[in-house]
């Protein structure tokens, strides 16, 4: 269960890094709807980021990414783990932010998704030679 319990922690390092950064995204636009982030000095700013509970979960779901990716570390390569949490990453914010910010990429962007989720899927499909992580 270990083995697989690390490729579970590394899924849901990547699921919860790629809503980080959308929560982060959604409150950064009512900040910067306000006047931006810095208009009243670094305290305004403290008092803006702690106003908007989409950048407080972001940063919970960043602190929460650490810990499952942190775990997933422990028997996975980083060679391994950290193209698919990029990489994948990469892939979900874009669809993501498609459907739900309404951020539109052209054909060719849209071909670069497709090659990176393919290099993904190249790397990953060897993950399982790897095991286990010897340092």
């Amino acid at each position: 269960m270990d083995r697989y319990g690390s490729y579970i922690a590394l899924g849901g390092a990547l699921l919860l890094n790629a809503a980080a950064n959308l929560l982060v995204k959604v409150g950064m636009r009512s900040i910067h709807a306000a006047g931006g982030l810095f208009r009243d000095g670094l305290l305004g700013a403290a008092g803006l980021v702690l106003g908007q509970p989409a950048l407080i979960l972001g940063v919970v779901c960043f602190a929460a990414n650490l810990a499952c990716y942190m775990y997933a570390l422990q028997r996975l390569h980083v060679s391994m783990a950290y193209p698919i949490m990029v990489s994948a990453g990469f892939a979900i914010i874009v669809i993501v932010a498609g459907l739900y910010l309404h951020e539109r990429l052209n054909f060719l962007q849209w071909a670069g998704v497709v090659l990176i989720l393919t290099g993904v899927w190249l790397v990953a499909s060897q993950a399982g030679r790897q095991l286990p992580a010897t340092s």
